[in-house]
């Protein structure tokens, strides 16, 4: 029995690995990044991540490496990050991942986009402690321009996160694009419409990713599109709060 446990362990598609991430999650964090993504978003600094071409890893590779690290994560009050690529699109590897650390009391964190089925949500909720949720744009045309894909499950995904696991909702403020009045209510909405209260982290959109994009040999979407400004950030903080919604600090 102990050989046909082994034979059916699910591979994960790893793209890189972050040892020591301090921007994923809580405390100092072992950061896992999946290769593959089905959104196509066009101001996404990791596109070298939307091919599942990844490096194939086992479980006991990566708990391996991450025991390297545990005194970091566990004095800091840290864990593991599974980002991505999305993360989901590899369920069946992240929750046995994920089971794993819960049996040696480390702390989880999904990164995700909710673009999967809720199959595979619900798949790694069980065992997940805290979740990174990234809506990528709340009107739904303005999705289907910035990622290619309609919201399809997004929503149902993000509810069902929310009922699970406390969860942080990630928003890029792309000047232009995605802080205007409209976007604002819109995500108020949402998120006014979840089964409980979560707060916004805003992210200033900067062109960091152009040189991947190039060095892809992929035109970058977004040339003209300038980094958010400090005032800018502060407005944004600013609408979302007068919609009643907790904005996490920052320095912007």
């Amino acid at each position: 029995m102990k050989g046909c446990k082994e034979r059916f362990m699910p591979l994960g598609l790893c793209h890189s690995c972050e040892p020591c991430g301090t921007v994923d999650g809580q405390g100092i964090r072992y950061v896992l990044f999946l290769a593959g993504c089905a959104l196509r978003c066009k101001f996404c600094h990791n596109p070298d991540t939307w091919q599942p071409t990844g490096r194939p890893v086992t479980l006991d590779a990566v708990l391996s490496d991450l025991a390297r690290y545990e005194a970091f994560y566990r004095f800091s009050g840290g864990g593991v990050t599974v980002s991505g690529g999305e993360p989901l699109l590899q369920a069946e590897f992240v929750a046995a991942l994920f089971r794993a650390c819960r049996r040696q009391g480390i702390h989880t964190t999904l990164d995700t986009a909710g673009f999967a089925s809720p199959e595979k949500m619900a798949m790694v909720l069980p065992y997940t402690d805290a979740v990174l949720f990234s809506i990528k744009a709340a009107l739904a045309d303005k999705h289907v321009w910035l990622t290619g894909r309609s919201p399809g499950p997004i929503g149902e995904n993000l509810r069902t996160a929310v009922g699970c696991a406390p969860v942080t909702v990630r928003y890029v403020v792309i000047p232009g694009l995605t802080d205007t009045a409209a976007d604002f209510a819109a995500l108020a909405d949402l998120l006014h419409g979840l089964p409980r209260p979560v707060s916004v982290e805003l992210l200033p959109y900067h062109t960091l990713g152009r040189a991947k994009w190039e060095g892809l040999g992929r035109r970058y979407p977004l040339a003209g599109v300038p980094a958010a400004r400090r005032e800018q950030m502060l407005a944004a903080r600013a609408a979302l709060t007068a919609q009643g919604i907790r904005v996490i600090e920052a320095e912007y």
